[in-house]
């Protein structure tokens, strides 16, 4: 009984329901803050998962794009240079027919004779229908003699003393060089030009040398 009695006046007082309200107001506002928090907290979060798809998507169409770009280039050099490896071995043909022509030229037995100048001119016809052919698949001879050294085209083999040519220029081809489209298939190999040494100073040099 006065138990209730006790409930009912804290029922009937005002500033007791006031300072409940307050402490319920209180609470509900901080619920609300600690929500707002996890809301913001978890807009970032998914703000960032967002940044880190984009961010994805955006390397993983770059790769893509770099590997159609890599396959368009292969595909497009299997179409140019496909051959290339068997363009290169069929130069030795060329190589081969022009060293027989040197034996046959250089022949005591042969010189000068009407048999040997059939069989060159066999040995010409041939030649230039290889070159020919060779020509319309885009595979060109490299012309070397009287140019300068370009280390791009050519490969020295020899100096030659000529006081004609500004040295460095090639005056001699041992072996012709040619090109697959842009493409070097094989280099030149020359022989180059270069002063004469005076034969006093060379002496002198050497036995410089020698003194050392």
């Amino acid at each position: 009984m006065e138990e209730d009695q006790n409930t009912n006046n804290r029922n009937q007082d005002p500033e007791l329901k006031e300072a409940v309200s307050e402490d319920h107001a209180e609470e509900i506002q901080k619920n609300s803050t600690e929500i707002k928090k996890e809301e913001e907290v978890n807009e970032i979060n998914l703000e960032e998962k967002i940044k880190e798809l984009e961010e994805k998507i955006t390397r993983t169409l770059a790769e893509m794009e770099n590997q159609r770009r890599r396959f368009e280039k292969e595909r497009e050099d299997a179409f140019h240079y496909g051959g290339f490896a068997f363009a290169k071995e069929t130069l030795n043909l060329i190589d081969n027919l022009e060293r027989s022509k040197k034996i046959l030229e250089n022949d005591e037995v042969l010189k000068n004779s009407e048999t040997l100048k059939k069989t060159l001119e066999h040995f010409d016809i041939i030649n230039n229908d290889m070159v020919s052919i060779l020509s319309k698949n885009g595979i060109t001879p490299l012309d070397s003699i009287g140019k300068k050294l370009d280390p791009n085209f050519h490969q020295p083999m020899m100096e030659i003393e000529d006081d004609q040519k500004e040295p460095g220029t090639i005056i001699q081809e041992i072996q012709k060089g040619f090109m697959m489209k842009d493409r070097l298939l094989r280099p030149s190999l020359v022989g180059v030009s270069k002063k004469t040494e005076n034969k006093d100073q060379k002496s002198e040099e050497n036995r410089e040398n020698s003194d050392n």
